[in-house]
């Protein structure tokens, strides 16, 4: 089964289980990671994750992933939370973080620049990021967006 097809399926047997444990399913991957071939479940909750949700989340689907049996070869299994500065790869992630700071990475230069920070400020018709930086709301187009990310003031 291709990589992206083992993230959807997962999503789809596994969603349902989040939401009964009162929990937000905010992300499945399917990655390879030197040797190791790794299903990441990140989740989320308005309180906040803690380590028992994260066993919680991890025994509940344990079962159901060996009955829908999307993977064909080894792999670990690791229930996690997206942390504090967190990845935003979704219209989803991205909705939920309207308002937050961010940081917005570029696969090419604008303006000399490849990363710009700011106020997240949701997305336009189109489907581009809209960023308030710098006093301006600027849109960028999501085929040049390389990253964009939740950035924490420590």
């Amino acid at each position: 089964m291709a990589v992206k097809n083992v993230a959807e399926t997962v999503r789809e047997g596994i969603a349902p289980i989040a939401a009964e444990l009162g929990l937000l399913l905010w992300d499945v991957e399917f990655v390879k990671e030197g040797a190791r071939r790794i299903l990441r479940v990140t989740i989320d909750a308005e309180a906040g994750v803690t380590i028992d949700d994260c066993e919680r989340m991890h025994r509940a689907i344990d079962p159901v992933l060996d009955e829908i049996d999307p993977i064909d070869t080894a792999y670990d299994l690791e229930v996690s939370s997206p942390g504090i500065e967190r990845d935003l790869r979704t219209d989803a992630h991205i909705d939920a973080s309207v308002g937050e700071e961010v940081e917005l990475r570029l696969f090419a230069p604008v303006e000399g620049k490849k990363s710009f920070g700011g106020i997240l400020a949701g997305r336009d018709e189109s489907g581009a990021i809209l960023l308030e930086c710098d006093g301006e709301v600027r849109a960028f187009a999501r085929d040049t967006v390389a990253k964009l990310r939740t950035v924490y003031a420590f």
